[in-house]
């Protein structure tokens, strides 16, 4: 009995002869032996033809039939979008101005996975081209969690540098309380309490890859030593560059006056970020340098100042969340950034700093009795970091919840680089004044 029922022609052994070599490419770059179990099934899809891998495929002499061709594109769309959403870029929006003036809200980001190289998914049983929950839903699942698979990363073109903008899964969405995901779950129950909490409202748990999108710029990379002195941040004792889209709240007073709307559209300052205080005259603004200079050529203006909460001066909502540790937004750290191999001693300060790190991001069992670290229940003085960490924080130095409000971001939750702006939409105008033509195919820079 002949295995190859009709012999092959020459045009399939090319086709063969490129799927195969691509899928080897691929099974090199993802350091992965067992896919070369795929290249039976590539034989048999291009040579032997003995499954019939698609179902919907039109025989030989069959009558054409209409939907048999619809589902068949449509099943080809879906493999290669999900294969591009998960390998290669997908799109983001930015949904609030924690990045103004770098990165604007209604800005349609392409989100390069290349760049630090693509993960492979944790949970690859998933409804194609959504992220954490079904379309038209506020709760259920996109994704089944039959299949878990250990983190995974492909190789890229590069490593997170300090500044690069980084799109990464949110740190502290493991667990949401559903329909109040901002502040974080975490907020809600220094706030209220954890049984008022578990009580009152529909908790849900997801895993690394199916918490929600963050973007924000990485100010201190894995082993730096990041401190921010009155507002300004140094990495190491140096500081950072002063970026062009940097801005802090600032008291504004005029002398007596308010300021006329249009003014503050021109200096591209949202309607929602202005706040006027009952006194009149008195506003809270948030502005770059360059806009601090073009205030200051009204007239009316009196004073322009710099809001900056003092050293030492305790913020409950800014990590590590504890009054031994009185950080705030504007003077935060010493804080060493953790990196893979690196070594500590613990002590009663620090374990406070790394605690979630060492018991949530690198999955020990991890339990403290009487003032003692234990890991697997032995008790340990030590600890030597799995992966590496990052300090991402938002250009809107005041009004973003970043790494200051919940801690490291850990290497296996970055996403990609944000490469392009596919086009940006401004939510406080109408079609179409609300189409911002100048940011259209714009590229995402560090500056």
């Amino acid at each position: 009995m002949n295995f190859l029922e009709n012999k092959p022609s020459r045009k399939q052994w090319i086709k063969f002869g490129i799927a195969t070599i691509i899928w080897i490419l691929w099974m090199i770059w993802a350091r992965s032996p067992w896919m070369i179990i795929g290249l039976p099934i590539i034989f048999d899809v291009y040579i032997s033809k003995k499954v019939k891998w698609n179902p919907f495929a039109q025989k030989k002499g069959e009558p054409k039939q209409k939907w048999k061709e619809w589902a068949d594109a449509l099943i080809f769309a879906l493999v290669v979008s999900t294969i591009i959403k998960i390998f290669i870029f997908q799109l983001y929006a930015i949904p609030t101005g924690s990045l103004e003036k770098t990165l604007l809200i209604g800005d349609h980001l392409f989100v390069s996975k290349l760049s630090y190289g693509p993960q492979i998914p944790n949970t690859p049983l998933a409804f194609p081209l959504v992220h954490n929950t079904l379309p038209w839903t506020k709760s259920t699942n996109s994704y089944l969690e039959w299949i878990e698979w250990p983190y995974k990363r492909l190789a890229g073109f590069g490593n997170v540098e300090r500044d690069d903008i980084v799109v990464f899964n949110f740190p502290v969405g493991d667990t949401i309380i559903v329909g109040y995901e901002n502040p974080d779950y975490y907020q809600w129950v220094r706030m209220y309490g954890r049984e008022r909490i578990l009580n009152e409202y529909e908790i849900k748990v997801r895993p690394v890859d199916k918490k929600e999108n963050f973007v924000k710029r990485c100010v201190a990379v894995a082993g730096d030593t990041l401190q921010i002195i009155d507002t300004k941040v140094y990495r190491n004792g140096i500081p950072q560059p002063d970026y062009k889209g940097l801005q802090w709240n600032y008291t504004v007073r005029t002398s007596g006056e308010n300021i006329n709307p249009k003014a503050f559209e021109r200096l591209g300052i949202y309607k929602s970020d202005v706040q006027i205080y009952p006194a009149g005259g008195l506003y809270l603004l948030p502005l770059t340098n360059e806009m601090v200079k073009k205030l200051e050529q009204f007239p009316t203006i009196v004073e322009i100042k710099k809001t900056i909460a003092p050293k030492g001066e305790y913020d409950p909502s800014i990590f590590p969340h504890n009054p031994k540790i009185p950080w705030n937004n504007d003077n935060f750290g010493p804080l060493v950034i953790p990196k893979k191999g690196m070594t500590i001693k613990l002590d009663s300060t620090n374990i406070i700093l790394y605690r979630r790190v060492i018991d949530v991001y690198e999955h020990n069992n991890y339990t403290e009795k009487d003032g003692k670290v234990y890991i697997d229940g032995k008790p340990v003085n030590e600890y030597t970091f799995k992966q590496d960490y990052y300090w991402m924080m938002g250009d809107n130095r005041h009004n973003s919840a970043d790494s200051r409000a919940w801690g490291f971001v850990p290497e296996d939750h970055i996403v990609g680089k944000p490469v392009l702006i596919f086009y940006s939409l401004n939510p406080e105008k109408s079609f179409p004044a609300n189409f911002r033509w100048d940011r259209l195919f714009k590229l995402v820079r560090k500056e």
